[in-house]
């Protein structure tokens, strides 16, 4: 199974600081993904980590490559809440993209 991984690098989870909060996203995803075998997908090859933190980015690329993928995988449902409260229409098209949307908490 082939995957995308969104880190949100705004949220604070349990009131940790911003680079703990992302430590701890990346961590629980990648044990997520090793666990459920699921192989990270990276559709730029500009793209300097293996995973996304802008949901627009994710989306030209999404649009640009025309690529339908397995998951999207997110640390939790409060990782896309202001991106999907905000942009609904893109939320709807940038889902659209992906079999299944999977949160690890």
């Amino acid at each position: 199974m082939q995957g995308i991984y969104l880190i949100n690098e705004k949220i604070h989870i349990n009131g940790l600081s911003r680079n703990e909060s992302v430590d701890i996203q990346q961590t629980a995803l990648l044990n997520f993904m090793n666990i459920k075998r699921v192989a990270p997908v990276k559709l730029n090859p500009y793209q300097l980590n293996q995973h996304y933190t802008i949901p627009h980015a994710l989306l030209y690329d999404l649009k640009l490559h025309k690529k339908q993928i397995d998951c999207l995988l997110m640390y939790s449902n409060e990782s896309i809440e202001d991106f999907a409260v905000t942009y609904p229409a893109r939320w709807l098209i940038l889902k659209s993209y992906f079999d299944r949307i999977l949160t690890v908490v």
